[in-house]
């Protein structure tokens, strides 16, 4: 299986409000930018959405090291909050409807596709690729708050 490095993050203005995501894949020595975003979403489906759309740019199944500054997202893999929402059927343990179940499965099915470990990194520090991924996503933020005619 070929080894992918993806960098990802989401940005949100108002959360809930306008937002986007950045990824970057890396294979080899190849690199590529990928962005998007929405009119109504929070910054965590942002994180999360920015991990699936990395994951779907890939033609066929790898390894992949994911590096994200979400807490969310990394602690539900690696403090194995998700086995236990499952277990609960999506249910925290407060009892609570787990937030954005369905990016959560569909991240499940990709992960069922592809071999993915997660990486926490410090956000908005020295970390190039990950700034570059907030870049990305705020620039995505900012097509639906700035205004059509200047």
């Amino acid at each position: 299986m070929k080894k992918v490095v993806l960098y990802t993050d989401g940005a949100c203005s108002y959360n809930p409000g306008p937002g986007g995501w950045g990824a970057i894949l890396i294979y080899k020595k190849n690199q590529k930018e990928l962005s998007g975003g929405e009119q109504n979403t929070t910054n965590n489906q942002m994180e999360l959405l920015a991990i699936i759309k990395g994951l779907e740019a890939l033609r066929e199944p790898c390894i992949v090291n994911v590096f994200s500054d979400s807490a969310y997202v990394v602690n539900a893999f690696e403090k194995e909050w998700i086995e236990n929402w499952i277990k609960n059927s999506w249910k925290t343990a407060n009892k609570k409807d787990v937030a954005n179940r369905e990016l959560w499965q569909k991240l499940l099915e990709l992960m069922k596709i592809h071999k993915v470990k997660f990486h926490k990194v410090k956000g908005h520090s020295q970390d190039k690729l990950n700034n570059r991924c907030d870049e990305l996503a705020r620039n995505e933020v900012e097509k639906f708050t700035k205004p059509l005619i200047e």
